[in-house]
């Protein structure tokens, strides 16, 4: 006998239409993020070789470099037919990225810094993204490059970078721009840092606090601050993971600013603040934030914290690599040198700010 609370079931043509749509787009997928993958490896692979640049910086370049390969000496319309896998690679698994990072930054470390560093992280973000809008705007750089640049100088370079772009959805020629600026003054750091901090006579709290405010990603922070000393090291590391903290208040901020602007221009005002909020809030803030929090109260298993690192530097170098199989020189040589000559000003003007912060509130 037939029960009367049968599951209702979708006629077959519809269930194989759908099938057949699912096939369809991983197969445009796929090809596209396995090129990707393919770059990213050699990536990895050439920023154990050389870690002070890093895998993401490696990424993009050879990204860039293979894809104009590709758009070289391919067949007409490869290019095109992968392209879907780099969107992939350069949006959610640029998102994922973040998730996993928050797993290594726990909310305790900003306790452990102290209250006292906070006026010298706060003043030299306010330099970073200030000096960013009103130096970039003289300069006549792009709003999104200048955006880049800023919080990439005054947060933690690539990392950052990398959130925004998963945020805001940043063209790929301006994320190349920003990478390429954080990574010169990278290794202007790295270079110049320990002398002028031999030079001031700063101790090694105060050159760790200096280096995790004044230099951009976190290995050139690590670079720099054990050359100066292992107590600078590790103060510098707390310094940086609470200055990485930074990247979601941004992101959210940045997220809301360009929804509650696109609704402005549309006609839908009946739609509750409240509502428009959650439609524009990121649900990679959310699963950072959690992972974040589950680092904080020890629920990640012991034996998952040193693969997870490694993971999240593999997935932003995927994501990065995707943007360079996207990108393409022309549009770099229509910006010019403008965005390198603001990455200088806001690099030395942050430097100088944390010096001065540290004096003022007697930490030099």
């Amino acid at each position: 006998m037939e029960s009367s609370h049968a599951l209702p079931v979708k006629p077959l043509p519809r269930v194989l239409a759908g099938t057949r749509r699912a096939g369809r787009a991983s197969g445009a997928v796929l090809p596209g993020l396995a090129v990707a993958v393919a770059v990213a490896l050699p990536a990895a692979w050439l920023s154990r070789l050389v870690p002070t640049v890093g895998g993401p910086v490696f990424g993009i370049v050879v990204g860039a470099l293979a894809g104009a390969l590709l758009r070289r000496m391919a067949p007409r319309g490869t290019a095109e037919r992968l392209r879907p896998g780099f969107a992939i690679a350069s949006r959610q698994v640029l998102q994922a990225s973040i998730v996993v990072l928050g797993t290594g930054l726990s909310l305790s470390d900003v306790l452990r810094v102290g209250v006292g560093s906070l006026p010298v992280m706060l003043g030299t973000l306010a330099m970073a993204l200030l000096g960013a809008w009103a130096v970039g705007g003289l300069l006549g750089v792009h709003s999104e490059t200048r955006l880049l640049i800023g919080v990439g100088t005054g947060v933690c370079g690539a990392s950052a970078i990398a959130a925004v772009t998963a945020a805001v959805g940043a063209a790929e020629a301006r994320v190349a721009y920003a990478l390429g600026t954080i990574f010169t003054f990278n290794i202007a750091a790295i270079v110049l840092c320990p002398p002028i901090g031999h030079l001031l006579g700063m101790s090694q709290e105060a050159f760790g606090l200096w280096s995790g405010t004044a230099i951009n990603d976190t290995s050139s922070v690590v670079a720099t601050s054990y050359s100066y000393g292992t107590e600078a090291g590790q103060y510098a590391v707390v310094v940086k993971l609470t200055r990485s903290l930074m990247i979601v208040p941004i992101c959210v901020a940045l997220v809301l600013w360009r929804s509650f602007g696109r609704r402005a221009q549309d006609a839908r005002q009946d739609e509750s603040a409240g509502r428009r909020i959650w439609r524009a809030f990121p649900v990679f803030i959310i699963g950072f934030l959690l992972a974040s929090a589950a680092a904080t109260y020890d629920a990640i298993p012991a034996s998952w914290e040193p693969a997870l690192p490694v993971i999240s530097t593999f997935l932003i170098t995927l994501a990065l690599s995707g943007i360079g199989l996207s990108l393409k020189f022309s549009k770099l040589r229509e910006a010019g040198p403008r965005p390198l000559l603001l990455g200088a000003i806001l690099w030395a003007a942050v430097g100088a700010t944390s010096v001065g912060l540290q004096s003022i509130t007697g930490q030099l």
